[in-house]
């Protein structure tokens, strides 16, 4: 899968990040339950999904099936957007991002200093 989801996409892909393999039908009525979606609205996109490869349909019973996962479409959406707004920079996208925060928890500094300190 190479190509950009989009946020709809994105919301099909947590249902099944978060839950597995489920039929369109269980996803559709649990996108109707969080969005207020229609199941005509989750079927297209389920099929969007699939033509992107990024769900398979598996039968009987029309079950989806995610083929990447969450940390492959975060990886691929970081780059994308470290490329698109900081000219692949990542020391200008994390001074906007610290720049934009009144204070950091104690913890998320923590945090950052050992990924920082992983990639000496």
């Amino acid at each position: 899968m190479e190509q950009k989801l989009f946020d709809s996409e994105l919301k099909v892909m947590e249902q099944l990040w978060s839950g597995g393999d489920m039929s369109a039908g269980a996803l559709a009525k649990r996108l109707a339950a969080e969005t207020g979606w229609n199941r005509n609205t989750t079927y297209t996109i389920i099929k969007k999904l699939v033509e992107k490869q990024a769900i398979e349909r598996r039968e009987p019973g029309f079950v989806c099936h995610a083929l990447v996962t969450k940390a492959e479409v975060q990886q691929r959406e970081a780059e994308s957007l470290l490329e698109k707004l900081f000219d692949g920079s990542p020391s200008l996208l994390f001074s906007a991002f610290v720049g934009g925060q009144k204070q950091l928890p104690p913890e998320e500094v923590d945090r950052l200093r050992e990924l920082v300190d992983r990639l000496k």
